[in-house]
């Protein structure tokens, strides 16, 4: 489904997830530019950062574009566990002085990051596109996002006064005591991020130990390690102090492994798997004290539509959420639920979206989905489609795409399906272009489906007014949205609507992009001084 494009200008044109289906064109041109500027400077090496310094591996690995597996983007250090050590303990030896660091001068250097992130957002778009296959408006809306969320951050510090707050005084007779209470960092923070949202998974958990006095090491997904140097380069041209924030790449099962296992890391972030996030939240706690765990763990997120709904608002708005970006957002709508007597003309407008869009090399104007990340997602997709084949139908789509340059990449066919009620795909996490839907006679019949899974990140509506209000009341989930046509379930901004999951979605019960975030980077001081 093509974007539109009018002949407005950039002037004024804010770029968020909710404004990204009808751009300016002027966006559209600085983007091509920009990919022209990218592509013809493919394939180079990129070091780790470690304490300010560029480190070689002896061991490299090729990042190559899931469009076109013949693309060599870039090569790569093949970190080890010992370089993940000399991250941390660059990272602890900053750690004093970055604290101590007036929280005034943390948010101007940060406003300093963030403005190079605006200022590169076209090249640094590109990037992202070529390695992890998002259409130009997807990637464009992921680095803006990660401007936005350093920014938002740096507000909430400036809000409340670097979370200083005087108390009452202690009513003692003859003496005068002061109290307050003030918010400190923890010490090295790690950061864990996934391909997904390469950019903002990065830099809003970065951003927001940073600001809160912490030191950073970062590790990228190993599919995306261009787009973390791009934000690790960000951070550190906007004048950090070396050792402040780091960058390593490599294998999970070594610089990971590393950062979730040493002693001398005092807090991690974590965006990925259930089942991964779960064990490091196991480990983590194991330690010899207690350290916090930020951990967004995904989703199988769920789309309610009434009979009286707007149908034509909510094909769209379960189309863009189910299947941009590949399905592969933890934030996907990726189980429907319509009551009985919509369910008919609802599938029908969804199916003409799904006939209708174009998929291809996302970087062009014209393809709205591109490749899923690798070979390795395409296979699992495979299994997927084929146990829905067995013990379902499948209504669209269901096959891996190999005509012509499509042979060339991982792309594979939105796909929507239906299956019994006691099918596992109902509530197992795909991360994949892969939808399923199912006729319910009531809404309490959808509620209780809804949220019959582990997970509660995001969910959507369709309806009256009254019924949203009750869907508001009876849902699990962090993040809800009624009647939205830019997404039944994905689309959250900073500032706009915090991102976080209630139950195996998320660990702290806070959302990124809220004014509740930063706090979480921090612990609280209690001090008295009497006079």
């Amino acid at each position: 489904m093509p974007l539109k494009s009018k002949q407005k200008k950039l002037a004024g044109f804010r770029l968020t997830y909710a404004t990204m289906f009808d751009p300016p064109l002027g966006l559209h041109r600085n983007f091509e530019k920009a990919l022209a500027r990218v592509k013809s400077d493919l394939g180079r090496e990129f070091p780790m950062l470690i304490g300010g310094k560029e480190r070689l591996a002896a061991e490299k690995f090729e990042d190559r574009s899931p469009i076109d597996h013949s693309w060599l983007l870039g090569t790569f250090q093949k970190g080890t566990a010992g370089d993940a050590k000399d991250a941390i303990a660059a990272a602890r030896a900053a750690f004093p002085a970055w604290s101590r660091l007036r929280w005034q001068q943390r948010v101007r250097l940060l406003r300093k990051a963030a403005a190079l992130i605006t200022r590169r957002v076209y090249d640094f778009a590109a990037i992202d596109a070529l390695e992890v296959g998002k259409n130009r408006m997807e990637a464009l809306a992921d680095v803006q996002e990660t401007a936005d969320l350093i920014e938002y951050y740096c507000d909430q510090v400036e809000k409340n006064n670097g979370f200083e707050k005087p108390l009452r005084s202690d009513p003692l007779k003859g003496y005068k005591a002061r109290n307050l209470s003030v918010l400190r960092p923890y010490g090295v923070w790690a950061v864990i991020s996934p391909f997904n949202f390469p950019v903002a998974l990065a830099g809003g958990p970065s951003s927001g130990a940073l600001v809160a006095g912490n030191t950073v090491v970062f590790k990228p997904a190993t599919d995306t390690p261009w787009t973390g140097y791009m934000l690790a380069r960000c951070f550190l041209d906007a004048g950090l102090p070396q050792g402040v924030f780091n960058f390593v790449t490599g294998p999970g099962s070594t610089c990971g492994q590393e950062l979730m296992s040493n002693p001398g890391v005092d807090g991690i972030t974590f965006t990925g798997s259930y089942d991964v996030g779960m064990r490091i939240y196991r480990h983590f706690a194991a330690g010899a004290h207690p350290r916090p765990c930020i951990a967004e763990m995904g989703g199988k997120n769920p789309v309610i539509v009434s009979k009286r709904a707007n149908l034509d608002r909510a094909a769209l708005g379960v189309f863009r959420s189910a299947f941009g970006l590949q399905g592969q957002k933890c934030s996907a709508a990726s189980r429907i639920f319509v009551e009985k007597p919509a369910k008919e003309a609802f599938t029908r407008k969804l199916l003409v979206l799904l006939e209708q869009t174009k998929i291809g090399d996302p970087t062009e104007l014209e393809n709205y989905l591109g490749p899923v990340i690798n070979d390795g997602a395409a296979k699992e997709y495979e299994g997927y489609v084929e146990e829905l084949r067995r013990s379902g139908r499948i209504l669209f789509g269901g096959k891996r795409l190999t005509d012509g340059d499509l042979a060339k990449g991982s792309f594979c066919a939105p796909t929507l399906a239906e299956a019994p009620e006691s099918h596992r795909l109902w509530k197992h996490e795909m991360f994949l272009p892969v939808a399923m839907i199912a006729e319910v006679d009531s809404l309490d019949e959808a509620m209780r489906r809804a949220n019959d899974v582990d997970y509660g990140l995001t969910a959507g509506f369709y309806g009256s007014k009254k019924e949203a209000q009750w869907f508001f009341e009876h849902i699990e989930a962090g993040v809800c949205y009624a009647n939205r046509s830019q997404g039944a379930t994905t689309g959250a901004w900073p500032g706009h609507q915090p991102f976080g999951g209630w139950k195996g979605s998320g660990s702290s019960g806070k959302s990124a992009g809220s004014m509740y975030y930063v706090q979480q980077f921090m612990r609280e001081q209690s001090r008295t001084v009497v006079e």
